[in-house]
């Protein structure tokens, strides 16, 4: 079993002083019930706001343990800014909230934030964690346990802003929140984003709220890595092709269409809608042809046809980079 906290501090080949936020090589991580992570190469920008996405059970969560040192791989090597999890450094620079937002339920708010600066006391910033705290109408004198999910929530990200970590690694930051509070939430982790040029990496299964705040993106799928780059280069390699379908072929395309291309497809009724990968030999392609409404696709549709593509097909590969095998 691979031990991070033994290995070199950074990937082979690797510059310590340009390292990105999280990078895995061949990661693997298996549980009793099977693997929850097979084979991952990673490598997400650091000070870039990333978006981890896809359905329960990709590997998700146990991406973001392995991150903060929680768990360890059973294959592979990973590490967050250059370092092991785990390590000091590491612990320093980054900040992790997990998807039950652990806190102890009989310590009131005030002991909770105070408890946060005696364990950051280098680098914490009580301004900013009493202003989420105030933000959200909570007493500072009641006790976690008598809180909401979305107060807890509030009192748990108090937290992780008060830490100042580079890096922010957020399992379902904004799950017990209302849509008033998630908006003023992801605002406040994008101005530290922008400000600091914190790193985020944030898991959500809300698809349409990342695409305005979310410049990076990263879709597991059964434990493997699906779909991975800049969000803006991604959705520029695809197109989405509207159109009639044709009653004769089963997936409404016309027998003529390049079918390698073809990320997912989807007859309703008379029409068939249809993301492709653009093909840099062919740049008009299909988008030519007066049959076809083309358009560059949203995020949201983006990952939701790669997520319903047959699994057996190699996932799509980022911009200026092949497909894995």
């Amino acid at each position: 079993m691979s031990d991070p906290h033994h290995a070199p501090d950074h990937i082979p080949g690797r510059a310590p002083d340009r390292a990105p936020a999280l990078s895995a090589a061949r990661l693997g991580r298996e549980f009793p019930g099977g693997p929850a992570l097979r084979d991952c190469d990673i490598e997400l920008p650091a000070g870039r706001v990333t978006a981890l996405v896809g359905p329960n059970g990709a590997g998700k969560s146990t991406l973001l343990q392995l991150a903060a040192g929680l768990l360890r791989p059973t294959a592979g090597e990973i590490r967050v800014l250059g370092h092991a999890p785990g390590t000091a450094e590491a612990r320093r620079r980054t900040a992790f909230l997990a998807q039950e937002k652990p806190l102890h339920a009989r310590f009131t708010v005030a002991e909770t934030l105070r408890l946060g600066a005696e364990l950051n006391p280098r680098q914490w910033d009580r301004a900013a964690a009493e202003h989420l705290v105030r933000a959200g109408d909570i007493p500072f004198d009641a006790r976690i346990g008598s809180l909401s999910g979305g107060s807890r929530t509030r009192v748990a990200l108090a937290l992780v802003l008060g830490k100042r970590a580079d890096l922010l690694l957020l399992d379902e930051p904004l799950a017990d929140l209302d849509p008033l509070a998630r908006h003023e939430v992801m605002g406040l982790l994008m101005a530290e984003a922008a400000e600091r040029g914190t790193g985020i990496v944030m898991s959500s299964h809300v698809l349409a709220e990342l695409e305005d705040v979310c410049d990076h993106v990263l879709l597991l799928q059964g434990g493997v890595v699906r779909l991975a780059g800049d969000v803006q280069e991604l959705c520029e390699a695809h197109t989405r092709l509207t159109g009639r379908a044709d009653p004769l072929e089963r997936d409404g395309l016309p027998r003529e269409f390049d079918r390698g291309t073809v990320v997912h497809a989807a007859v309703g009724g008379r029409q068939v809608s249809v993301l492709v990968r653009n093909d840099p030999a062919a740049p008009a392609g299909p988008a030519a042809d007066d049959r076809w409404i083309a358009e560059t696709p949203s995020l949201e549709t983006l990952l939701l046809a790669h997520l319903r593509a047959p699994k057996s097909d190699a996932p799509a590969p980022a911009p200026g980079k092949e497909a894995a095998a």
